[in-house]
Formats: C-alpha cells, sequence, structure tokens
C-alpha cells in the first residue's frame, strides 16, 4: 500500500484526498508525507470502524490491498468490509492495478 500511494503521492496531495487507514497502515502513509485520519488497527477493530464509515456514507471509494494467499487473523472483519462495500455500492480496489484505475479517474 505504501508503495502504491508512493507512486501516486502527488495525486494524493493535489486533489486533496482526505485518506482513512487502519492504525499501521496509516502509520506509514504519514511517514509517507500524507495527512491520513488512523482508525485502530485492523485486528483490533480498525476495518471495522472503517465499515461504519462506509454505511454512514463517509467514504466514496475503498483501496484494500491484501494478500489473497495468506489468511488474515481479522479475516472476518476484512470480509465484511468488502461486503459493505458491494451493499452500499462502493467502487473496491484490492490489488495495484485496480488501484491505479481507480487514481486515473481523480
Amino acid at each position: 500500500m505504501v508503495a502504491f500511494v508512493r507512486d501516486h503521492i502527488e495525486l494524493f496531495q493535489q486533489k486533496n484526498i482526505q485518506l482513512i487507514a487502519t492504525g499501521t497502515t496509516g502509520a506509514h502513509l504519514e511517514r509517507a508525507g500524507l495527512d491520513v485520519e488512523k482508525m485502530l488497527s485492523g485486528p483490533v477493530g480498525g476495518d471495522a470502524q472503517i465499515a461504519s464509515r462506509i454505511v454512514e456514507g463517509h467514504i466514496d471509494m475503498v483501496i484494500f490491498f491484501r494478500d489473497p494467499l495468506g489468511k488474515h487473523p481479522h479475516e472476518v472483519d476484512v470480509n465484511m468490509l468488502m461486503r459493505l462495500c458491494d451493499v452500499h455500492n462502493i467502487p473496491l480496489a484490492t490489488n495495484s492495478a485496480g488501484a491505479s484505475r481507480f487514481v486515473q479517474t481523480l
């Protein structure tokens, strides 16, 4: 995620996009020079916090990279986040190719 954002950092900064991230990812993005609203770490509820923002109508797009071959300790929360993107018709990119297409539309 951090490498993707670094590759597109000028776009994120120019468009003044409000970023929301789980705690650990948010800390990495801050170190990359971006202003980020950090939620809790994913395994302790950060994914659920982002999902609640989707339900409240505060999120326009989700970029959530995950390892499709690995098991996450908070897999249930990740699945819930992705399901809510579908329920609320929020564009979701789970890999860099999809995310690149998304940011081209900004």
